[in-house]
C-alpha cells in the first residue's frame, strides 16, 4: 500500500457531525470515510484515474476502498442503529443455528 500522508483539515462542526454519522452508517472510521468521499469525488470529476492491470497479467481489480471497509465491528456504537442492509449482511455472515427435533 502506498504512504499516506498526514494532512490536517478544519471542518465546520455541522460537517464533522454529518461526517462521522455516515461513517458509522457505513461502519467505517472517519478517516476512512473521507477518503472514500473524496476518492469518489476526484474520480467523478475526472481527476483521479485508477490504473486498471490487465487481466491477462493476472492481476487482480484495484479496490481503493480503505481496508476496514468491510469489517463489521462486535458491536454498534451506543445509540446506533443498523440499517437494514447491514443487518441482513450480518446475517449473512453468521452460521445459521439448526435444531434438531
Amino acid at each position: 500500500m502506498p504512504e499516506r500522508k498526514p494532512l490536517l483539515l478544519r471542518l465546520d462542526p455541522a460537517t464533522l457531525d454529518a461526517l462521522r454519522s455516515w461513517a458509522a452508517d457505513d461502519l467505517r472510521s472517519l478517516n476512512g470515510q473521507i477518503e472514500f468521499v473524496l476518492r469518489r469525488a476526484l474520480r467523478e470529476a475526472g481527476r483521479l484515474q485508477a490504473p486498471r492491470p490487465s487481466a491477462e497479467e493476472g492481476a487482480q481489480p484495484v479496490d481503493d476502498r480503505p481496508a476496514d471497509h468491510d469489517a463489521l465491528p462486535d458491536r454498534l456504537p451506543a445509540g446506533t442503529v443498523p440499517r437494514e442492509g447491514r443487518a441482513r449482511a450480518r446475517r449473512d455472515r453468521t452460521p445459521a443455528v439448526t435444531e434438531e427435533r
